[in-house]
């Protein structure tokens, strides 16, 4: 698949993971609790701050990368501009937009983008929540291997190395210890049988 064609496929990729993954997710949840599950970055320390701006960023090199491909800004790193690695690509980001989607609807009313610490939600142990912690992340994760696959290309890397560490950010020193304080006990007892981003990885005991 030509360079272009490639980054064609990336960005509409980038379009539908922002339809169904932020846009109508949101909807959804306005509609049923009259909030869009946004919580403001501003609001939050320094930590929330800095989590927040990352992810935000990490998405926006990662969606720069197909248009500077497109451009002709940057190219492919040569030994991974395959058609097999492009279609792998276009299969795992698939996979990682389907499996954003379950997993948001999975969490029902106490999903959230962000965290605002005077807010107390329920803590979604079912499901998919029942094997991983954070399967949301883990799907975001996956969907930004599938683009990086796509358009392989160093901006694209860059992007990916950034949203992992502002994933780990946001989880390890944002939100788990939000929810320990929240859930007490109960949220030990979770993290000591759940696995963080991988099912039996990542355990607290």
């Amino acid at each position: 698949m030509p360079a272009t064609a490639a980054a064609d496929m990336a960005l509409v990729l980038f379009a539908v993971f922002g339809v169904l993954g932020l846009g109508w997710r949101s909807w959804l949840q306005y509609r049923r609790t009259g909030s869009s599950g946004f919580r403001a970055v501003s609001a939050g320390g320094l930590l929330e701050r800095l989590a927040g701006f990352g992810f935000v960023l990490a998405l926006a090199v990662a969606l720069s990368a197909p248009i500077l491909q497109e451009a002709k800004v940057v190219e492919p790193v040569s030994m991974l501009n395959e058609v097999w690695v492009q279609a792998v690509g276009i299969v795992v980001a698939t996979a990682g937009i389907a499996t954003t989607v379950y997993a948001q609807l999975e969490m029902g009313d106490s999903w959230r983008i962000g965290v605002d610490q005077r807010e107390t939600t329920t803590l979604v142990h079912t499901g998919v929540f029942g094997r991983i912690r954070n399967p949301i992340y883990t799907a975001i994760s996956t969907f930004g291997i599938g683009i990086a696959l796509v358009t392989p290309n160093l901006v694209a890397i860059a992007g990916l190395v950034l949203l992992g560490a502002t994933i780990e950010l946001q989880v390890r020193r944002v939100e788990e210890p939000y929810l320990l304080r929240t859930h007490g006990d109960a949220y030990r007892a979770y993290t000591a049988s759940v696995g963080r981003f991988i099912p039996g990885v990542g355990l607290i005991r």
